[in-house]
């Protein structure tokens, strides 16, 4: 620094500090080091927001409290959030003076990773370049230069398969998937009717049928080869393959294709008829796994992924609520089984001859269901029968408060998040 005063100010939103050069020329913030670099007013303000000569003091229009938790960093060598204060927006923070997530204590970094994971935000270089004020510009615009062609591509395929509201290729390719969903659900539901067995009586009509050249067959062949496609490529164009192969709904579709292929494999080797092979349970169960294609419009409607980010952030509280009906169901049954068999063994009331017995009872009373398969006779059965209705009715409403109100920051935050891609949509339609 070829200008000024030899002692430094640096104003942060409102609170000063006073540093030498020669601590500013080594100071661990990249962008205040930058400083110390600086040969004219020009680049100063390309570091700093303002600049007062006459005092030497440089202007930051940054928040104050989550500097003053860096600074303690830069003292004490570790860092943690500003109690209060969004995750995302201190990591802004530590993005603008020259720090990475890595910077920060363990505990932290996993709440600033379930932070963004939860959110579905995703800083990129152009953001980190933009924050730092080209702290790391001409590296990255090196390594950008030769890979450039090839991110944007990748990207523009991962947008496409991941987020259907990114494009509108990405809007026809989850109606494509949808239908394709549909219809094998369809064709499942089908399979299970009557009128359906009935035409497969014998056993050539059962090899015609499960044969490729039965309508049929070729449906669910096209079917399993379009899921199988699709999940091939989005994982070819994914950025993490580990994480990819991680996700709920990634197994989920794996789960839901692999049994066809079992099937075909096992049709293959033994030679035998698919009426002899469906006889074992296992390739009933495993045909059965099919349903699980319906999970798949979980990628394509708002609701179900906000019932599964709910359930995701409520897990305590539906562990609370299962602990609840656990325990009231050892109270109610323990006490069921004694006023309506234990104290008369003769002529006691034989739905109610176990504790097990009893629990089935306790647990379609606790939800209000009542099947009326068993039912109490004597009169403080019946008394205990109203006492566990109510009891059931109090505890299945205690923990909803909280799952409610976790279900409408879900929505909000996933709505926000389709809205802005609709908009990024819409400017690229425009253009």
């Amino acid at each position: 620094m070829k200008f000024g005063k030899s002692i430094c100010i640096l104003n942060v939103g409102g609170t000063k500090y006073a540093f030498s050069k020669d601590v500013i020329k080594d100071f661990p913030l990249s962008r205040v080091s930058r400083l110390h670099k600086c040969a004219s007013e020009k680049e100063v303000l390309e570091v700093c927001d303002d600049y007062d000569r006459e005092r030497n003091e440089f202007f930051f229009d940054r928040h104050s409290e989550a500097f003053g938790f860096i600074m303690l960093y830069v003292k004490y060598g570790k860092l943690r959030f500003v109690p209060q204060m969004c995750e995302l927006s201190f990591y802004n923070e530590m993005i603008y003076w020259g720090l990475e997530s890595s910077h920060l204590e363990f505990c932290c970094q996993r709440r600033l990773d379930d932070r963004m994971s939860d959110t579905y935000t995703h800083f990129s270089e152009e953001d980190t370049i933009k924050h730092e004020g080209g702290l790391r510009g001409d590296c990255l615009e090196n390594r950008e230069g030769a890979d450039s062609e090839q991110s944007k591509w990748l990207e523009r395929m991962r947008r496409t398969f991941e987020e259907p509201t990114s494009s509108v290729a990405a809007q026809i390719l989850a109606s494509v998937s949808v239908i394709f969903v549909i219809v094998s659900m369809v064709m499942l539901c089908a399979s299970t009717l009557p009128d359906w067995k009935s035409a497969e009586s014998s056993v050539e009509e059962q090899r015609y049928t499960d044969s490729l050249e039965h309508p049929s067959g070729i449906i669910e062949a096209v079917c399993i080869g379009w899921f199988t496609a699709e999940c091939i490529v989005r994982f070819m164009v994914s950025r993490d393959k580990c994480e990819f192969v991680r996700r709920p709904l990634n197994i989920i579709d794996l789960l839901a294709i692999t049994p066809y292929y079992i099937s075909v494999t096992m049709t293959g080797l033994t030679g035998e008829n698919s009426q002899l092979q469906r006889a074992g349970v296992t390739l009933r169960v495993l045909r059965m796994m099919r349903i699980f294609w319906v999970i798949k419009l979980a990628r394509h409607f708002l609701g179900l992924q906000t019932l599964g980010l709910t359930l995701r952030r409520c897990y305590r509280e539906m562990v609370m609520l299962l602990v609840f009906i656990a325990v009231a169901m050892a109270i109610f049954s323990a006490l069921a089984q004694l006023l309506e068999h234990g104290l008369d063994l003769e002529s006691g009331n034989e739905d109610y001859a176990s504790i097990p017995a009893a629990c089935w009872w306790v647990i379609i009373s606790m939800t209000t269901v009542g099947y009326g398969d068993m039912y109490p006779i004597t009169v403080p059965g019946r008394v205990l029968g109203g006492l566990c209705v109510v009891s059931g009715i109090v505890l299945l409403a205690l923990p909803i408060t909280f799952i409610y109100h976790s279900f409408v920051q879900c929505y909000n935050e996933l709505k926000f998040r389709s809205a802005r891609c609709t908009r990024s949509l819409s400017a690229e339609f425009l253009n």
